[in-house]
């Protein structure tokens, strides 16, 4: 009771702090003081209204007054952190900034009209550009330049070859690929075969004092397992073994140098015979998954490189979207491709191709064909009916059968030159894959037991990356320099 009466005879002045922003207010279970207010409408004794306890705070009393703004720690802790980032990137003074712009603070969503792309006047918001997505100023980091919109930088490339943005390149400015040079990288994507051949020849040699049976038995487990062949490697060895038998090779240098000697003469590049023929015709052939398609994209271009007029033929009718995909090649190299629908007689297809090359003055016509197994016969037979209605259309046609291998096979693709040429008759090879395989000793086996010319290696996805076949750097390259 002496508490209630106490409380009721409190100082006025402690009533007002009481109403005052940031007290505390009464403790839990204490009676509140109701006191009368005046009506708005009436003057009272001159003292203005307490303001209402229920509600927002008025603007310029949140703000701390128009006549007193804000300073110091408590100002930057009101800004929050959009608002000390826009101030931080705009391009005038932070304390040229009108009062009263309502920055968001820390936590707050974005205003309406900022996020819906709305004039910010209108809402109360100082004028902000923003950049493609509407939430951002355009000069923040990593808003357009992100996109690779920037007029700085160069444009993206597909599949020539050419640096696309964000790679590393040098103090020239130049790729790192492209400063090597062709042989360094066919050095660097063979690297692989080089150390299961001549790494593990060097192994063994390198511990080697007396050449006799053992060690060229050895040297011949290396040789057969790095896809060299059992009959390759047997033909490498035997006039070396023969040597040794007479005491004419003892020395270990002179025992690699032989070895190295019998591998260079067995790649060398059988010499193809030029053909004069306007439109040359070349078919391309293989298994599923060889890359003949990708690989056919890559001759185009070579050939365009070269001044010729191309035309592709979508003779691969069998397999679902190869049409599509040739016809997505064609598109980009800006040649013309002639295709029908999935299902149709790829004869067909090979016979208006080279009818339209006749009648548009075509240098060179590629034919893609559908994938098939060496082991199938009436796949092979299919093979066999498109050369001869290709010889119905153009005399001598087709005049290059290509066989496309892939290295990853290993011996495999060796059984395929085998029966491919024996079935439809092969010309030249193309090996790809090299760059991801410890298995391109196959090629050795290849031209020595076939007879077989290598035309185009790839070692890589880009265009570049599909280059004609140099056997002594080829050779290099998986033996290591002399």
């Amino acid at each position: 009771m002496l508490d209630f009466f106490s409380r009721k005879k409190r100082d006025p002045q402690d009533s007002e702090q009481a109403q005052a922003p940031g007290h505390e207010g009464p403790q839990a279970g204490e009676a509140i003081q109701e006191e009368p207010q005046a009506s708005p409408d009436v003057p009272g004794d001159g003292a203005s209204p307490a303001p209402p306890q229920d509600g927002p705070m008025p603007a310029a009393e949140e703000a701390g007054g128009e006549d007193a703004p804000p300073s110091g720690p408590e100002a930057e802790k009101r800004k929050g952190w959009f608002g000390r980032l826009r101030e931080k990137f705009s391009p005038g003074p932070p304390e040229d900034a009108p009062a009263g712009t309502g920055e968001a603070k820390a936590g707050d969503p974005l205003p309406a009209a900022a996020s819906q792309g709305e004039d910010p006047a209108q809402a109360g918001e100082s004028p902000v550009e923003t950049g493609p997505a509407g939430d951002q100023p355009p000069d923040l980091p990593g808003t357009a330049l992100a996109s690779g919109a920037g007029p700085d930088l160069p444009a993206a490339t597909g599949q020539s070859g050419e640096t696309p943005p964000g790679d590393a390149l040098d103090e020239k400015g130049e790729a790192p690929e492209r400063k090597v040079g062709w042989f360094g990288r066919l050095k660097q994507k063979l690297a692989s075969t080089r150390d299961k051949l001549a790494g593990r020849l060097e192994t063994v040699l390198s511990a080697t004092r007396t050449i006799d049976d053992d060690v060229l038995d050895e040297l011949e487990e290396i040789l057969i397992t790095s896809d060299l062949g059992v009959k390759t490697s047997t033909d490498i060895l035997s006039k070396i073994r023969g040597q040794v038998a007479r005491k004419e090779l003892n020395d270990v240098e002179a025992l690699k140098a032989s070895i190295r000697t019998r591998i260079s003469e067995m790649v060398m590049a059988q010499a193809m015979p030029p053909v004069d023929a306007k439109p040359f015709v070349t078919l391309v052939v293989g298994v599923n998954g060889v890359g003949k398609t990708t690989t056919i994209a890559k001759l185009a271009r070579i050939h365009q490189n070269e001044g010729r007029k191309v035309i592709l033929a979508a003779g691969d009718t069998f397999r679902a979207a190869a049409v599509e995909q040739l016809s997505i090649w064609a598109q980009r190299l800006g040649v013309p491709i002639i295709s029908q629908p999935t299902g149709a007689d790829a004869s067909a297809v090979v016979f208006d191709a080279l009818t339209a090359a006749k009648a548009r003055g075509a240098d060179v016509v590629l034919i893609d064909t559908a994938g098939r197994l060496h082991t199938k016969t009436n796949l092979m037979d299919e093979l066999k009916k498109i050369r001869r209605v290709a010889a119905k259309a153009i005399d001598g046609a087709p005049h290059e059968t290509i066989l496309v291998l892939d290295a990853n096979t290993g011996q495999n693709a060796a059984s395929q030159a085998k029966i491919f040429n024996e079935s439809i008759g092969v010309d030249s090879l193309i090996v790809t894959k090299l760059d991801g395989t410890s298995k391109g000793g196959v090629i050795v086996s290849i031209i020595n037991e076939e007879r077989l010319p290598i035309k185009y290696i790839g070692i890589g996805e880009t265009f570049e990356d599909l280059r004609p076949f140099e056997p002594e750097a080829f050779v290099e390259a998986i033996m290591g320099p002399r």
